[in-house]
């Protein structure tokens, strides 16, 4: 696994984070919009976006004081094309278990 990507998956591990990047597909948001809906201070949730920035997963701009923080997908793309080829395996227990079920049906309509 690459380093970005184990940085994004570092990343997507704390809930907090993970609402912060549900919160930004809805669009731009300031530090300050972004903690209203946790009980934690403005620095720490700086911290958090200090880390979803180093994973590439936000960029923030700058217009005069107002530095707001935006969605960036690209990472999330690679996670999923991780995560793709690992699909074979759980759709590979998913037949398993509708063949077992299917069974399971027969022997009761018997």
């Amino acid at each position: 696994m690459s380093d970005q990507l184990s940085l994004v998956f570092g990343a997507l591990a704390d809930p907090t984070r993970r609402a912060i990047l549900a919160r930004l597909t809805g669009g731009e948001a300031t530090v300050t919009e972004l903690a209203t809906p946790f009980a934690m201070s403005l620095p720490a949730v700086s911290k958090h976006l200090k880390v979803l920035e180093r994973a590439g997963l936000i960029s923030r701009g700058r217009s005069a004081q107002w530095r707001p923080c935006r969605l960036e997908a690209a990472p999330l793309a690679d996670v999923a094309g991780w995560v793709q080829t690992y699909r074979r395996f759980w759709e590979g227990g998913f037949d398993r278990l509708d063949e077992h079920l299917r069974a399971l049906q027969d022997g009761e309509r018997s």
